[in-house]
């Protein structure tokens, strides 16, 4: 999957939220606003963790620790973009490049 197509496609379902839910984009789309959903997405992937592991009252639903795991990628990609971070290149500076030292 191609991270820039996935972040592409985020954003617009964002936008279509957004209008469907009468959500301000402008003041939504601020870094502050979109980092505040990232940490409240993390928050709902660890009580769910929590409810998979057994460490939590609820029943675990394995599905559901997917979806929040995807909320918190979606999150992340609107984040980078109000941010200005290239999350491609800032993923190949950081991570990929360990690939190319490999033989």
């Amino acid at each position: 999957m191609d991270i820039k197509a996935l972040q592409d496609s985020v954003l617009r379902i964002s936008d279509i939220y957004a209008r469907e839910h009468g959500i301000d984009r402008e003041k939504a789309a601020t870094g502050d606003w979109a980092l505040l959903k990232v940490q409240e997405e993390l928050g709902e992937l660890v009580a769910e963790h929590l409810r998979t592991t057994g460490r939590a009252r609820g029943t675990a639903d394995h599905g559901k620790l997917g979806d929040e795991a995807a909320d918190v990628l979606g999150m992340l990609l609107i984040y980078c973009q109000a941010a200005g971070v290239d999350i491609e290149a800032a993923m190949q500076r950081k991570w990929l490049h360990w690939l190319e030292k490999t033989p």
